[in-house]
């Protein structure tokens, strides 16, 4: 397991549907990596690369087995992370600290109820999704709407907005492989109307329950798979008609499905996890 010995920091590599993770175990007093220290870790040159760093602690509530909390790959602490939501909860099966195959686990943001599927399959309760644009944040709209539209260098961009405990911006496009996730993320990203930054994702729908999807993360880039951008893309299109209530969501490192009951109600995400290695981190 991932603690520090003799100085150097253990951890475990992990990835799910291709968004990879450094697993760092805090349980037995290790401090949190800096910002600094996280960044390094995340180079995927000189460091051990990823997406984000999560570090595994104790539970926060008394119901939960352990908690957690995530580090963008430039340093930055997120609130939320749907594939490394699950590669908690499959680290946690595999050092033995699960009894049964439901548990719960804490997330920056909030309980989340866990369902062991297994070979590596899990489904989590990743929350209630928000619409309303001061919860998201979005300044400049003072009531949810099922499409936005913000001028944006001499265009109009049109997306659904929705918070998962993070901030979403959904775009539908007509072919997600020429979409221009590299022009428009980092634009929306940085645009004064969304003052937390932004997780960008292009979608485009296949057939009702089928989807296909592009995200670029804050303090990312474009990844993989984002699975709490899983989440946020299928219920903007399923609040507009687009979708139906259960989907699979392809991202380019694998596949997402996601439920969702209607307002209200919490999103599932099912998809799987795996173990890359073992390492110990001594720079």
């Amino acid at each position: 397991m991932s603690k520090a010995l003799d100085g150097a920091l253990r951890f475990s590599k992990m990835h799910g549907a291709g968004n990879d993770f450094v697993m760092i175990d805090l349980r037995d007093g290790t401090p949190p990596p800096t910002p600094a220290l996280a960044s390094r870790l995340a180079d995927r040159h000189t460091g051990v690369g990823c997406d984000q760093i999560i570090t595994i602690e104790a539970p926060r509530s008394q119901e939960a087995v352990a908690s957690y909390r995530i580090w963008n790959a430039d340093g930055s602490a997120s609130q939320q992370c749907g594939n490394g939501a699950r590669c908690v909860a499959a680290w946690l099966v595999r050092a033995g600290e699960v009894q049964g195959t439901a548990f719960r686990i804490d997330s920056p943001l909030a309980t989340h109820a866990v369902q062991d599927l297994g070979n590596g399959q899990f489904a989590v309760e990743m929350g209630v999704p928000g619409f309303e644009p001061q919860r998201i944040p979005l300044i400049g709209f003072a009531h949810p709407r099922g499409e936005y539209q913000l001028p944006l260098q001499g265009e109009t961009v049109r997306f659904g907005a929705v918070s998962m405990g993070n901030p979403h911006a959904v775009i539908e496009v007509g072919l997600v492989d020429a979409a221009p996730v590299e022009r428009l993320g980092p634009l929306l990203q940085q645009h004064a109307s969304f003052p937390e930054s932004v997780n960008v994702g292009f979608a485009q729908v296949l057939e009702p329950d089928h989807v296909r999807l592009r995200v670029y993360e804050r303090g990312v880039g474009e990844t993989l798979a984002c699975g709490s951008g899983a989440c946020a893309a299928a219920v903007s299109l399923m609040q507009r008609g687009r979708l139906a209530s259960e989907a699979r969501v392809s991202l380019r490192g694998g596949e997402l499905r996601i439920q969702w009951k209607g307002e209200g109600h919490p999103v599932v995400m099912s998809g799987p996890t795996a173990f890359v290695f073992e390492g110990e981190w001594s720079a």
